[in-house]
């Protein structure tokens, strides 16, 4: 590799952690599927079967600070590997729970909490890489390509583990999501690393490029880059943090975010089979629409967003689009909601989680640009809001549905995503917090 060749190991990475966003959701969203069968087997009331759900959220939501925390201090390599092992066993560990149990009910809730326990650092770590492989104009484009990953793992879920719960049963779909984490964290450890300085397959233009530097490529290629000089560690002290209006701007409209997306993860396919009356195949296809939609808006949004700050500056490039939408989202949700035909309530309701998906990466590109060192950290508590607004979707729809009526839970979505656009008018990502550098020796 010659001074002269910009490789592009970020983006190769970048897809890489797609994949393992793609496999977390597969792990989380098929007990959306295979609820049905679940409950039936062990006998359980559709807010029992919300609790399960709900217990994978809780799980979720506790750890997100402490998974972006250990990102922070241990590098997103051996953090998303660990992690990714551990979706596994985690996954394996729910299918071998059996209804003749004396406490079935609990086994299947603890079994999912630690589920969600374990899951909690995959995006805080990816968010950790972010910040330290990709310049801060490609975030959106880089955040927006991880969270596809979240709409193709959910996505293809429906199709597979029907497939799969056809013709093994619904206790092989969750050993097949297990053996593909297992797969997939593997491989990430062989292939990554924690800086681009520790990559042997980055060349001297390329870091020149992630770092910011300007000058030629062949006088990037002198002494500093040559040397692979490490970035110091630049952390944020958590009396920063609590204290950005900021961060809390931003959690709160992600706790908004979290209460929509998660109507369509944890409730979508029952509400096409139970309430609309599609058939399974039927419910499985229409229930694809709303991910394909996500994995198509999430990279686009990320690339308007990227075009947005180079042209307009930081404040419009990451703010307009979760703003915009957010509002799309919540209109979509209700005239989907209110169509008669099922078909078209399921097309349009996909169409307000596509919109929903158009401000995703903007939540993280801004956690990763004004944290710097502890965009693990702060990206974490960003998340437990968004995890703490699923939770409380996972446990209230169907009590919101037999109080009224199933429409009723996609009015209260759409509230909670206007109430999100507008957290969003109070963030300037220009306002960066204030860091304090590590001591020598310490490693970014």
């Amino acid at each position: 590799m010659t001074d002269q060749t910009v490789s592009r190991v970020r983006w190769f990475l970048v897809g890489w952690i797609f994949v393992l966003s793609a496999v977390s959701y597969l792990d989380r969203v098929n007990i959306s599927i295979a609820g049905s069968s679940i409950a039936t087997e062990f006998g359980l009331s559709t807010v029992q079967l919300g609790t399960v759900f709900s217990a994978f959220l809780l799980g979720y939501a506790l750890f997100q600070t402490a998974g972006g925390w250990l990102a922070d201090r241990y590098g997103p390599r051996r953090v998303l590997t660990a992690g990714a092992l551990w979706w596994g066993v985690f996954t394996s560990l729910t299918a071998f729970v059996s209804p003749r149990a004396a406490s079935a009910l609990f086994l299947l809730i603890a079994a999912r909490f630690l589920l969600g326990a374990g899951e909690a650092v995959m995006f805080p770590g990816s968010n950790q890489f972010v910040s330290r492989w990709v310049p801060s104009q490609e975030q959106g484009i880089a955040n927006g390509i991880v969270f596809a990953g979240v709409g193709v793992g959910a996505g293809v879920t429906p199709a597979l583990i029907a497939y799969v719960m056809e013709h093994y049963g619904w206790r092989w779909s969750f050993w097949a999501s297990a053996i593909l984490g297992l797969l997939a964290g593997s491989i990430w450890y062989v292939v990554s690393r924690d800086t681009p300085e520790q990559h042997s397959m980055v060349s001297p233009g390329e870091l020149a490029h992630i770092r910011g530097v300007t000058h030629d490529i062949s006088a990037a290629a002198g002494p500093a880059l040559g040397e692979r000089i490490v970035t110091k560690a630049i952390r944020v002290s958590w009396h920063t943090i609590l204290r950005s209006k900021e961060v809390w701007a931003i959690t709160l409209a992600y706790f908004s975010y979290g209460y929509v997306a998660w109507i369509f993860f944890a409730w979508f396919f029952t509400y096409l089979a139970k309430v609309r009356g599609l058939n399974l195949k039927a419910s499985a296809f229409y229930t694809t629409l709303p991910f394909i939609a996500m994995a198509i808006c999430s990279p686009l949004g990320g690339a308007i967003s990227d075009k947005l700050v180079r042209r307009y500056g930081q404040r419009i490039g990451r703010c307009v689009m979760p703003v915009i939408g957010m509002v799309l989202s919540a209109i979509f949700l209700v005239l989907g909601a209110r169509s008669a035909q099922p078909r078209i309530a399921g097309i349009v309701l996909a169409g307000g989680a596509g919109a929903l998906y158009l401000s995703q990466s903007s939540f993280w590109a801004v956690t990763a640009s004004i944290s710097r060192g502890s965009s693990g950290a702060v990206s974490g508590l960003m998340n437990t809001g968004n995890q703490i607004g699923g939770m409380l979707t996972a446990q209230l729809t169907p009590i919101i549905a037999l109080r009224w009526n199933w429409s009723m839970p996609f009015f209260v979505a759409a509230a909670f995503a206007v109430a999100g656009a507008a957290a969003w008018l109070c963030v300037d990502p220009a306002r960066t917090l204030k860091a304090e550098r590590l001591p020598d020796g310490a490693e970014l």
